[in-house]
């Protein structure tokens, strides 16, 4: 069942419009894609959008917590609606692919520093790197979304 965006923006006193709303369906179908991938999908619904207003609405769905950006080494920043879980990703060397994983142990945030330097640490990012199925069997269609 697919979330109610409009609940969802409002709860953070977001105004519920049509790029909001299209901007966080497109997440939710498909995560971990790029400014220019989002732009494309939005505009499947609201045709006449601008780069500035989907740039804009990103920024303010990440602001209010609705959506995270993630910017793996060497990669464009990637968005995602999945928040609040302190959940990791998995990043393919070869094509770009990433794809979620839980939590490594038990509850945020997962791991313990050696040092915490008096800091209450509430958050841990982990970027595990690898080969993804596709690329080691040859069959990656170099879509860095998959």
């Amino acid at each position: 069942m697919a979330p109610d965006f409009e609940t969802q923006l409002r709860a953070v006193s977001l105004r519920v419009t049509r790029p909001r709303m299209a901007v966080l369906a497109a997440l939710y179908d498909h995560p971990h894609v790029d400014t220019d991938r989002v732009i494309a999908l939005v505009r499947d619904s609201v045709p006449t959008v601008s780069h500035q207003t989907v740039y804009d609405v990103l920024r303010a769905l990440t602001d209010a917590g609705l959506v995270r950006r993630i910017q793996p080494n060497g990669a464009p920043a990637r968005y995602e609606s999945r928040v609040g879980d302190n959940h990791h990703h998995v990043v393919c060397r070869s094509c770009g692919a990433i794809a979620d994983v839980d939590c490594s142990v038990g509850h945020a945030p997962c791991l313990t520093a050696s040092d915490d330097h008096g800091f209450v640490v509430d958050e841990a990012e982990v970027v595990y790197r690898g080969t993804c199925p596709d690329c080691i069997t040859g069959r990656n269609s170099r879509d860095p979304s998959l």
